[in-house]
């Protein structure tokens, strides 16, 4: 059995080293359960996001490998997300709420992002990986977990422990040995004084 350990990014400045062997795993051990510690841990860590206005404006849905909830999550993926998703020990609907007594959240997304961010960064540190989706069928999210007109599902991330890379297919092993590469900084940064 063959699993990546280490696809450390090469960084321009110094980073955090949880952030810079963080990469998004299409290849999920299809038999291990989710390690319900360090789920809650990462729940945690999204939980305590920071958000406009302390709002919080994230949902979150949790699907265990088995469930019904599980199944229909990886229903609702488009192309390529269907052929190694289902795979991950458990996935998670990032969703937001829209509006607050009438109000519209401007920031929702950009919020549930920030929550995906350090649900992401907690995940790592505590031994899982995770690869978000945003090929989803939304609508399909809503109807299955019976979201109303405020919430609007955002991403769905898979997350699970490291699976047999020899095992996967040839396209899926390919992407997953590729190098991590990122636009450099010079790109990025737009302006500045």
């Amino acid at each position: 059995m063959s699993t990546i350990t280490v696809h450390t990014a090469q960084t321009d400045a110094e980073i955090l080293d949880v952030m810079a062997e963080r990469w998004s795993t299409r290849v999920f051990d299809p038999e291990t359960p989710i390690d319900e510690a360090a789920l809650s841990s990462a729940l945690e860590a999204a939980r305590w996001a920071p958000s406009a206005n302390n709002t919080q404006p994230w949902r979150f849905v949790v699907a265990r490998r088995g469930s019904d909830a599980h199944a229909a999550i990886v229903a609702s993926l488009m192309g390529f997300n269907q052929a190694w998703a289902a795979d991950a020990a458990a996935l998670v609907v990032f969703a937001t709420t829209t509006s607050i007594e009438g109000k519209p959240l401007a920031w929702a997304s950009y919020d549930a992002g920030q929550a995906a961010a350090y649900f992401t960064i907690q995940a790592h540190a505590s031994g899982l990986h995770t690869h978000q989706m945003g090929g989803f069928d939304r609508a399909a999210i809503a109807e299955a977990f019976g979201f109303g007109d405020d919430l609007a599902a955002v991403t769905v991330m898979a997350v699970g422990a490291l699976g047999d890379l020899d095992g996967a297919p040839e396209a899926l092993r390919e992407r997953e040995l590729a190098p991590r590469t990122r636009l450099p900084l010079s790109t990025l940064v737009v302006a500045g004084g």
